[in-house]
């Protein structure tokens, strides 16, 4: 018997490759000409308000060995807690930025304006973060998470309140390591595994 074909069935995922770099961020890859510079370069023009931080990580697959070929996409709120296109955003924020790992330190490095924190829709207060978004060799679906703080007060923030093992609410937060700098590392499986969230 012939089976129906009146049921769309979905397409299964594929990793994102080696080949994500050549696409998405050419000049990283190598590839000039493409376009002047690669598309989110930078989160934020000269001129933003706000205080201009660095956050410099890793991330570690299932053995704890530090994974080279990651690309990260990361959006934020400006320095007041408002999204770009929202009324009274700085023009100067973006919020976007993609980058990799530095193939020689398998590190990224996020230069940005330190976000405020964001009134939600119903009036919720989430405390001051960046939103990323990792994809690989070898994973499936795109990882999303959040970068948090650790010299703002979180203890109010509704998504790290809907963690229920508390301890793993630190896997969320970057660590200071000096002025205006932050240390976040990112890990897959294992001890210490970074929360991911389902978007």
């Amino acid at each position: 018997m012939v089976q129906p074909l009146d049921t769309l069935v979905e397409t299964p995922s594929q990793t994102a490759g080696p080949y994500v770099h050549i696409g998405c961020i050419p000049a990283f890859a190598g590839i000039e000409g493409i376009y002047s510079e690669d598309i989110g370069r930078s989160p934020f023009d000269d001129g933003a308000k706000g205080e201009v931080i660095t956050i410099v990580g890793s991330i570690y697959d299932g053995t704890g060995w530090p994974m080279r070929d990651a690309m990260f996409e990361s959006w934020q709120a400006d320095a007041a807690g408002v999204y770009p296109g929202q009324d009274g955003a700085d023009p100067k924020v973006s919020g976007f930025c993609r980058f990799a790992l530095h193939t020689d330190s398998a590190e990224f490095t996020l230069r940005t304006i330190k976000p405020g924190a964001v009134t939600g829709r119903n009036g919720q207060v989430f405390a001051p973060h960046i939103s990323v978004w990792i994809v690989a060799r070898g994973i499936n679906i795109g990882l999303n998470t959040r970068i948090y703080f650790d010299d703002e007060d979180n203890s109010s923030d509704p998504l790290l309140a809907r963690i229920e093992q508390r301890p793993r609410v630190d896997t969320l937060i970057a660590k200071t390591v000096g002025d205006g700098k932050y240390r976040f590392d990112i890990r897959l499986q294992g001890a210490g595994e970074t929360v991911f969230l389902d978007l």
